[in-house]
C-alpha cells in the first residue's frame, strides 16, 4: 500500500499543474485496465503496479471530456471514482479539475460542534427546482432563522433526478441534476461567507443497486456478512485495503477539495469490520493528518444504533474517534411521550420516564433488556459532553419511513409541536432541525427513487407495499417512483406567510435566539444539568446552569393543567423567559411574563397542557 496523500486525490484521474492527466485504478484481479477516450475511440493502457494499482500519466485526457475504463479488454465501463456524470449513471464520466474553483472563503474557521445548531435537507425537495443555487438562495433565511450549520443529505450520484440519496452509486460524483461539484463547492463558499458550516450527509455502508460497477473493478463487496442492501462492503476480507482506502480518499476528498465541515456517516453500525484497526479509527487518523496539513477544524458524526461510547471515545483511549453520534432513543422516547405510537421499535419506550432518562444519562438502554431487540442493550455514557450527541424530534428517517410520510404537524397538536421543538433546543445536546418544521410544513416527506430498470422499480414497489401490508386500512403506499410522490413531499415556502406557519416560524426563531444567548443553554455541559420527572402528571422540570446563570424549564405533556413550584433559594427572584402557551405563539394564555420571589419553596404557579415555561434568576 502506499501512504495517503492529504493535498491532493490519490485515486482517480486527477490534473498536474501542467494539466497532465494522472490515473489510478484499483483493479486488483484484472488482467489489463485500458483508458478509453469517448470522443476518439482512443485506448491507452495503464500499467500495473503493486497491491492492485494500475496508473498512467497522459496529456490525451482533458478536462472535460468523456471517458470510460476497459477491464480485461471487455466494453467501457464508467469510473468508478468518477467526479462527475452528465450522462448518468451507465454512461461514460466526465473528467473534472476540482482545483478551478476560485474560492473566497479564506477567513472562515469552522465553528465549535457545541455551537452546532443543524438543520437537515434534501437538496431535491427543499424547494422548486431542488438546485444547489437554490439552496444559496435561502441562506439568508436560514441566518435569520438562527441555524449555524446546514446538513445536506447525500449528493452522490444516483440513478434519474429523484432519491434520498442513499441509492448512490458515484460517491465522488455529485449529483449532476444538482448544479454537480461546482455547483456544490459554490454552495460551500457562500454558507461560509454568511457564518454557516455546512455538513455533507455520505454513505459508506452501502451502494445503491443500479449503475453499481464496483464488483467488474474489483472485490468490494464481501459475502462474509450480510446488510439490509445485501453483501456488505470489503473492509476487512481478503483486498481489502484498496476498499478502505477508497472510502477514505472520498472522505479527505469533501473536506479539502469542497471545504465541507462535517461529514455525517450514514448507519456506521452497518459497516463491518473486524480489522485491528477498525475503518473509523483508521478514517479519524487520516482526517487529523488533513487537519494538521490544512489547519483547519473537521468533524465526523456518525448514525449509530448501538448504544456504544467506543465509537465517541478518542482514539488514544481506545474508541474511534468519532466526534457526535445522532441519538434515535431521544427521538423515540419523545414520540411516545408525546402521544405518539408504541409499536414497532417504540415499544421499547414508555413516556415520560424514558424522555427524562434520555435527558439525564443520554442512552435510553444502557444496560436493560430491550423488549424489541430480545436482549440487554447498551452501555452507560460517562464523562461525554453534551455535544456529543445529536437530537431531534424529527428527520428524513422518522417522516420518510412512515408509509404516509407525515410530519409531526400531520400528527400532533400545535401546542405539542411546540412543546416538542422546546424539548429538543433546550436539552443540553446539539438540536437538528429537519427542513420546514420550523413553520410546520403540512406536505410529507415520501419516498422516491427515479430508477431505469422496470424490474428494480416493481420490486422497489412491492417491498413498500410488504413493509406496510399491516396499515392496510390506511390505503396503499405511496408509489415511490411516481412524480407526484417527489412533487408531494417538496416544501410550501408560501405558508410562511400565512397563519399558524408565520407564528410557527416566529416561535421557533426567538427559540434559538434563547438557545445561543442564555449562558445556561449554550454551554453543553451534562455535570451542570438535572431533570426531575413527575410520571403521574406527565411533566418534566430541567434544570440548567452556568457561571451564576440558573434556568428551570416546566414541560407539562399532559391534558391537563398542573402546578409546579420552582425549587427554593432564599432571596432568589425568578422571572419568566418564556411561555408556549402564551398569546404571542398562538396560544390561549394572556398571563403576561411574571417576576417571582421565591424565599420559602413556596412559589408555585401553573402550566397549561402541552406547553412549557422557561424562568430563569436575576443574572440575565
Amino acid at each position: 500500500m502506499t501512504t495517503l496523500n492529504t493535498q491532493k486525490r490519490n485515486i482517480g484521474v486527477d490534473f498536474s499543474t501542467t494539466g497532465e492527466a494522472e490515473i489510478r485504478v484499483w483493479s486488483p484481479l484484472s488482467i489489463s485496465v485500458q483508458l478509453v477516450l469517448t470522443a476518439t475511440d482512443q485506448v491507452i493502457s495503464l500499467k500495473k503496479q503493486d497491491f492492485g494499482y494500475w496508473t498512467l500519466n497522459t496529456s490525451a485526457l482533458h478536462e472535460g471530456d468523456h471517458y470510460t475504463f476497459s477491464i480485461d479488454g471487455k466494453p467501457g465501463l464508467p469510473d468508478i471514482t468518477s467526479l462527475s456524470q452528465p450522462l448518468g449513471t451507465h454512461g461514460p464520466s466526465l473528467a473534472l479539475n476540482l482545483n478551478q474553483f476560485f474560492w473566497t472563503d479564506t477567513a472562515w474557521q469552522n465553528l465549535p460542534l457545541e455551537d452546532y445548531i443543524f438543520y437537515e435537507l434534501h437538496t431535491g425537495t427543499f424547494t422548486a427546482d431542488g438546485s444547489f443555487i437554490d439552496i444559496e438562495e435561502k441562506l439568508n433565511y436560514l441566518v435569520e432563522l438562527g441555524i449555524t450549520a446546514i446538513e445536506i443529505m447525500p449528493v452522490a450520484q444516483f440513478p434519474g433526478k429523484k432519491n434520498w440519496g442513499y441509492d448512490g452509486v458515484f460517491p465522488f460524483a455529485v449529483q449532476d441534476s444538482y448544479g454537480g461539484a461546482t455547483g456544490l463547492q459554490h454552495l460551500v463558499n457562500a454558507a461560509h461567507t454568511k457564518g454557516l458550516a455546512v455538513v455533507l450527509d455520505v454513505v459508506y455502508n452501502h451502494l445503491g443497486p443500479e449503475g453499481n460497477y464496483f464488483s467488474e473493478y474489483g472485490p468490494y463487496f464481501t459475502s462474509k456478512y450480510q446488510t439490509p442492501w445485501g453483501n456488505a462492503i470489503n473492509f476487512d476480507d481478503a483486498w481489502n485495503d484498496g476498499v478502505r482506502e477508497y472510502f477514505i480518499e472520498n472522505a479527505l476528498m469533501w473536506f479539502r477539495d469542497f471545504h465541507i465541515d462535517a461529514l455525517r456517516l450514514d448507519a456506521v453500525h452497518a459497516i463491518k469490520d473486524f480489522s485491528a484497526v477498525h475503518f473509523l479509527k483508521e478514517l479519524r487518523t487520516e482526517v487529523d493528518k488533513l487537519m494538521a496539513v490544512t489547519g483547519m477544524r473537521y468533524y465526523l458524526v456518525a448514525e449509530l444504533d448501538l448504544n456504544d461510547t467506543r465509537f465517541i471515545s478518542p482514539v488514544d483511549e481506545g474508541g474511534y474517534g468519532m466526534n457526535a453520534q445522532w441519538i434515535d432513543e431521544f427521538h423515540h422516547a419523545l414520540r411516545v411521550t408525546a402521544g405518539g405510537e408504541t409499536t414497532g421499535y417504540y415499544e421499547d419506550f414508555e413516556e415520560i420516564h424514558h424522555l427524562a432518562k434520555a435527558y439525564r444519562d443520554v442512552y435510553v438502554y444502557d444496560g436493560q433488556y430491550s423488549r424489541h431487540r430480545k436482549k440487554v442493550f447498551g452501555k452507560k455514557v460517562q464523562d461525554n459532553p453534551g455535544s456529543q450527541f445529536v437530537v431531534f424530534s424529527q428527520n428524513h428517517d422518522q417522516i420518510g419511513n412512515r408509509m404516509l410520510g407525515e410530519r409531526t404537524s400531520q400528527l400532533v397538536s400545535f401546542e405539542m409541536r411546540k412543546l416538542m421543538a422546546g424539548s429538543t433546543l433546550l436539552s443540553p445536546f446539539l438540536p437538528l432541525l429537519f427542513m420546514g418544521e420550523e413553520w410546520s410544513e403540512t406536505n410529507p416527506f415520501l419516498y422516491f427513487i427515479d430508477h431505469t430498470d422496470p424490474e428494480l422499480v416493481e420490486a422497489v414497489r412491492q417491498g413498500r407495499r410488504n413493509e406496510f401490508a399491516a396499515f392496510h386500512a390506511q390505503g396503499e403506499a405511496p408509489d415511490p417512483a411516481a412524480q407526484s410522490t417527489f412533487e408531494s413531499s417538496k416544501l410550501q415556502w408560501s405558508l410562511l406567510t400565512v397563519e399558524p406557519h408565520k407564528t410557527m416560524f416566529g416561535f421557533y426563531k426567538e427559540l434559538i435566539k434563547l438557545r445561543k444567548t442564555h449562558p445556561a443553554l449554550n454551554h453543553l455541559h451534562r455535570d451542570k444539568f438535572e431533570v426531575e420527572e413527575n410520571i403521574e402528571q406527565q411533566t418534566i422540570l430541567l434544570k440548567r446552569w452556568f457561571d451564576g446563570a440558573k434556568l428551570f424549564c416546566l414541560m407539562n405533556f399532559s391534558r391537563h393543567v398542573h402546578s409546579f413550584t420552582l425549587p427554593g433559594e432564599d432571596g432568589a427572584e425568578w422571572h419568566q423567559l418564556f411561555n408556549s402557551a402564551e398569546r404571542l405563539w398562538g396560544g390561549p394564555e394572556e398571563e403576561p411574563a411574571a417576576t417571582l420571589l421565591n424565599y420559602n419553596n413556596t412559589s408555585e404557579l401553573t402550566i397549561l397542557p402541552e406547553s412549557f415555561k422557561i424562568y430563569t434568576n436575576k443574572y440575565v
